[in-house]
């Protein structure tokens, strides 16, 4: 789908993700971009939701909006992640059904992957063992929404794919210590003892599990990619008979404390670092095999330092 004059709709587009697909979009000369704030249109009711994709009748639809956040915000809040996000992408998949979208892109996340599976993760993979407790109503949450996508496949012969990018990070983060993400969490904390001196930083657990992390603009990248795909090699990835599934990642993984000590030379703290081993260390490895993607020409561009600092510069827009 290479024509420049469809009609995408960005579900989430003012968050971390959508924000970068939109700019990445119209920098690939897609211009025909909508999508609504939080605040216009709650795409946790059905009939609103519905009566906006029937109206602009988009072409193509992708699903960043989610309610997301790190280990903290699972734990404390489980009935809103579960809640919000079934809610969210059931609307906005059977919306699409009805009003005939020719391609829709659901966005999930490496979480949901079992908590001790093989490394790097293939796709199949998915319930093939116990998840991690502590992020679990929000994996079966986006298990669910795959498993929507699928069903309309099955069922209608519908072209839905399911993205699985791994941890993001990037402009418009959420920088929030109590629900952010590691990044910007450490990025945030780090800088906060900088400005007001602090000798001494807290981590959570004990540092050791390790993480692989996408900058949101290779993200974005990658969906404009799978988009763009000539239409054989995207129905192939959407047949009825297949789960229709495809992972995003770096390829490459890093401890937290190996992440906390380039945050620390990006942010110019000259601290050290306490682990609070009464945290939870959740998963200690999650690495996503990204051969799929990459056999079919796209392969991520943005190196963990660099994209720190660029993670860093956006901070300091936001927060001057």
């Amino acid at each position: 789908m290479t024509n420049k004059d469809i009609k995408i709709y960005v579900a989430g587009d003012s968050g971390l993700v959508g924000t970068a697909l939109k700019k990445q979009l119209k920098a690939s000369g897609f211009e025909n971009i909508i999508g609504k704030k939080h605040s216009e249109l709650y795409l946790e009711i059905y009939e609103e939701t519905r009566d906006y994709i029937l109206s602009e009748n988009p072409d193509v639809v992708f699903i960043a909006a989610a309610k997301v956040g790190g280990i903290h915000a699972n734990n404390t809040y489980p009935v809103d992640f579960l809640l919000s996000n079934l809610s969210v992408q059931n609307n906005i998949i059977k919306s699409s059904y009805e009003t005939k979208v020719q391609k829709l892109i659901f966005l999930g996340s490496s979480c949901i992957y079992p908590r001790d599976c093989p490394q790097p993760i293939k796709e199949e993979y998915l319930l093939s063992s116990e998840l991690e407790p502590t992020n679990r109503p929000y994996a079966l949450a986006k298990i669910t929404g795959i498993e929507l996508c699928w069903s309309f496949n099955r069922q209608y012969g519908t072209k839905y794919l399911a993205a699985m990018p791994t941890n993001l990070y990037g402009p418009n983060d959420n920088y929030n210590q109590d629900n952010s993400h590691v990044i910007p969490g450490l990025i945030s904390k780090i800088h906060k003892a900088k400005i007001d001196n602090h000798s001494n930083v807290k981590i959570w657990g004990s540092g050791n599990p390790r993480r692989e992390f996408l900058y949101s603009m290779d993200l974005a990248n990658a969906l404009i990619h799978i988009m763009t795909l000539p239409e054989d090699k995207f129905n192939d990835l959407t047949v009825r008979d297949k789960c229709p599934i495809i992972n995003i990642g770096s390829g490459t993984d890093i401890s937290i404390i190996e992440l906390a000590n380039l945050i620390k030379e990006v942010v110019g703290f000259e601290g050290k670092f306490d682990n609070d081993l009464t945290k939870p260390d959740g998963t200690y490895q999650k690495l996503l095999d990204s051969s799929k993607i990459n056999k079919l020409g796209w392969h991520s561009q943005i190196e963990l330092y660099d994209g720190l600092k660029l993670a860093y510069d956006n901070f300091l827009q936001m927060y001057k």
